[in-house]
């Protein structure tokens, strides 16, 4: 999939596409429909087929620090949306200056003299632009002057509602992995590098990859049966959210225990799946104890990351 900032980098290359244009936050099941269609009908037509979204998310930058945190981050999003077989990926920066862009404006100069636009496929509530005018009606209408075609396409119902972002934003952060997996079509992740940490783990007999996160959206606090990737591979592993209670610290860590692994790895990527919340975090008497329950929780998740449906 090619991946370009300015519509100008791939304007020549173009000679018609069919477009789905959105926030794509999480790529869950809802975009996948979206995107799949849209590879579908450019196949069909003979056209180049494009998802354009922007960076940061219009919420960061509308809403500041009150916004909600992403589901992914802008490098998972754009790997979920080449795994649709997406052709090619524009990633506009979005300013107050875009916010303000009057719709008709933005579809003329940026969607059909930018990119040729001929089919445009969105979600069922999608709208954007200054006072999200750019609607449904709208785009139908402007279609009509500018020699496109627009198509809106249902939601996708799962388990008897909507699937959402927000829906699957409240799941992950009420430690619902497990639910939110058929949504994503995918367990929730949290990638980042790996660091040096206390190494307490490491004492109780249970090394821990400490990892320096960068994506927003982490679960609830608690331990967790995991799937562990790194160095190409995906190994079974328990994780533990929290700010380790029984050592007294405050601040907010994401550790895994990758389960019979002895190598190190520190400062390697690394991306941990989150399958299934064992419980909630909780203050030990001591590291006796602590010890205790860790090989409890152990045992679960291995329970749990043997069930078919468990799989990454």
């Amino acid at each position: 999939m090619i991946v370009v900032t300015r519509i100008a980098d791939i304007h020549d290359a173009l000679n018609g596409v069919c477009l789905t244009i959105g926030n794509f936050d999480g790529v869950h099941m809802g975009h996948a429909k979206l995107l799949q269609r849209v590879c579908d009908r450019a196949a069909a037509a003979s056209l180049v087929s494009v998802a354009l979204t922007f960076d940061p998310h219009p919420r960061q930058v509308l809403l500041g620090s009150a916004a909600p945190p992403a589901i992914t981050s802008t490098e998972q999003k754009l790997e979920c949306i080449e795994a649709q077989g997406i052709q090619v990926a524009v990633v506009l920066p979005f300013t107050r200056e875009v916010a303000a862009r009057e719709p008709e404006d933005f579809v003329r100069e940026a969607l059909v003299e930018g990119l040729s636009l001929r089919h445009l496929v969105i979600g069922y509530d999608y709208a954007f632009g200054k006072g999200r005018r750019g609607n449904f009606d709208l785009l139908t209408a402007l279609g009509q002057n500018l020699g496109f075609t627009v198509e809106r396409l249902d939601p996708v119902i799962i388990n008897g509602a909507v699937v959402s972002s927000t829906r699957i934003r409240d799941m992950v952060q009420a430690g619902k992995v497990w639910d939110a997996r058929p949504l994503l079509g995918r367990f929730h992740q949290v990638r980042g590098l790996v660091a040096h940490g206390q190494k307490r783990g490491r004492k109780l007999g249970f090394p821990t990859a400490n990892l320096s996160f960068k994506d927003e959206l982490v679960p609830l606090t608690g331990v967790y049966a995991v799937w562990v990737e790194f160095g190409g591979v995906i190994r079974p592993g328990v994780a533990n959210i929290g700010k380790n209670p029984t050592f007294g610290e405050f601040e907010m860590s994401v550790e895994a225990h990758v389960l019979d692994f002895k190598g190190k790895i520190y400062g390697e990527p690394i991306r941990v799946h989150f399958v299934q919340r064992i419980r909630s975090e909780k203050k030990f008497s001591g590291p006796d104890e602590l010890a205790a329950r860790i090989r409890e929780d152990i045992g679960l998740a291995r329970m749990i990351l043997a069930a078919p449906d468990a799989r990454p």
